[in-house]
């Protein structure tokens, strides 16, 4: 319900109990310690507010299988993207803590979605023929579960799968959340490939015309070689220094996001099937440019922002009347319809991303790794 944007992830690679964070230069590792095996270092929060509100502990209660689906993962390397700051000021706190206080407290909060790590618990129902415990894997932990700045993580079985051999353990941390992000939006909102391409691994879209926005961001570079990948023709916006690395990665016309040209050029184009929206735009600007489009997508949902602000019930009636607007404005003037798109971790995004992957057509973009 919010997306990595205008950067790529930082990964974080945890060797035993040492964990170094950019937000604190370093911490000391808990290694020599000796601690109950039921306890674990890691980064949580206490409260709400800045980046000061986290803080590293090398006395976290280890997690524990609740369900036969589960499995426990000993982390190896973790990512670091935008929705974990988002979340340290509060975002979606409404709605994900209702959800949360399901299985858990609201605080201590552990962020990170996205990691790689080994199996080394899993639960009854948790196929031999399928996860073996030492396998490593890859996964991402929903929104609303504690997450993997920690040492070890529990995870349900849909969200993780054996990790491509072709992928390091920093770059397997840092697909996945971004990677689903853009899936999901291409696929299950944007029905690139149709059902099939929703329901299975299968991909799809070769053809058709997308145009994607902020295409240099942890989003934004994936979706552009999800893209190129299955055949799409690929218009792109960065900012100038981008436009190589946009090109490099599968991007067939790339404009500067800068130039105040760009907007007539992208005008001359053509009609899109989708404008990817992964930068931040919003609905808003999805009515106010002149491109023709089937279908305007965007990751900057107000959703959770308006129940957080209003209440529930309040803040669904904003959301109902800012859909239903813009699409009144965006349909009135011969566009395509207005949409959000979302992060989802789902079995059949991730096999998609993994094929992807093993052919050598998906690589992320990491801004830094502390070790």
């Amino acid at each position: 319900m919010y997306s990595p944007k205008y950067f790529s992830s930082v990964a974080i690679q945890r060797f035993g109990c040492r964990l170094l964070s950019s937000a604190s230069g370093g911490v000391p590792s808990c290694s020599r310690k000796v601690r109950p095996i039921s306890k674990m270092c890691g980064w949580q929060i206490h409260s709400y507010g800045n980046l000061d509100e986290v803080e590293y502990s090398e006395n976290m209660k280890m997690p524990a299988l609740t369900s036969p689906n589960q499995l426990l993962v000993k982390v190896t390397a973790a990512s670091v993207n935008p929705i974990d700051v988002a979340m340290i000021k509060g975002y979606g706190s409404s709605i994900l803590n209702a959800m949360r206080c399901k299985s858990s407290i609201e605080f201590p909060l552990t962020l990170g979605r996205d990691f790689c790590g080994e199996i080394v618990q899993k639960g009854l129902s948790v196929s031999s023929r399928d996860l073996e415990l030492g396998d490593e894997v890859w996964g991402v932990v929903p929104l609303h579960h504690q997450g993997c700045h920690a040492d070890y993580v529990v995870v349900e079985r849909y969200c993780l799968s054996k990790k491509p051999a072709s992928l390091n353990r920093i770059d397997a941390s840092a697909i996945l959340y971004a990677g689903l992000t853009a899936w999901s939006g291409l696929y299950i909102t944007g029905h690139l490939g149709g059902v099939l391409g929703a329901i299975s691994h299968v991909g799809g879209g070769r053809g058709k015309k997308v145009l994607v926005l902020g295409a240099s961001g942890g989003v934004g570079t994936l979706t552009i070689q999800m893209l190129a990948a299955e055949g799409v023709e690929v218009f792109a916006t960065c900012a100038s220094d981008a436009i190589d690395l946009v090109q490099n990665i599968g991007a067939n016309y790339v404009f500067d996001y800068n130039e105040p040209g760009h907007v007539q050029d992208l005008a001359n184009a053509g009609r899109f099937d989708i404008v990817l929206d992964c930068a931040n735009k919003g609905t808003e600007y999805g009515t106010s440019i002149p491109w023709k489009f089937d279908q305007y997508i965007t990751f900057n949902s107000p959703v959770l922002k308006n129940i957080d602000e209003n209440g529930f019930a309040t803040g669904m009636c904003q959301n109902a009347l800012n859909i239903v607007r813009n699409n009144v404005a965006s349909v009135s003037a011969q566009k395509g319809l207005i949409k959000w798109g979302y992060f989802a971790p789902a079995p059949q995004g991730i096999a998609f991303l993994q094929r992807l992957v093993e052919k050598g057509k998906l690589l992320p973009i990491v801004e830094k790794m502390i070790q």
